[in-house]
């Protein structure tokens, strides 16, 4: 039995005829989100690299919030995950972003922590 992809995205505010273009639907916005991605990555605003949120910078978070932005729309339409129960979606889906953030929180307080021993005294920088 054949099974029909819904030919939307962003829950139904774009619609397209077929599944070619939806293709190139969700090709323009990973590639707009990867162009956003890249000119923040050459320019570097200051607003961003300056101000600092839970140990690091704005623009390394908003390049995380990025990435998984763009890994759960690729699982979300290519792996045809809207088309799965919720409670298999959210198994797939859900885990692997609980697990990213509790490894970033980790490495952040770790990282933190190993810097402060160094700044204080403790060992010197003899890499």
């Amino acid at each position: 039995m054949a099974h029909e992809h819904k030919l939307e995205i962003f829950r139904g505010l774009w619609k397209f005829k077929s599944n070619v273009q939806k293709i190139w639907g969700v090709l323009a916005f990973l590639s707009l989100v990867t162009a956003v991605e890249v000119v923040l990555g050459i320019y570097k605003p200051e607003i961003f690299t300056k101000n600092y949120f839970i140990g690091m910078k704005l623009l390394n978070w908003i390049f995380i919030i990025l990435t998984l932005v763009k890994a759960y729309y690729i699982a979300w339409d290519f792996m045809h995950l809207r088309d799965e129960k919720s409670a298999l979606r959210r198994s797939i889906v859900w885990t692997p972003i609980f697990l990213i953030c509790y490894l970033v929180f980790i490495l952040l307080f770790e990282a933190d922590y190993i810097y402060t021993v160094f700044k204080e005294g403790y060992f010197a920088w003899n890499f």
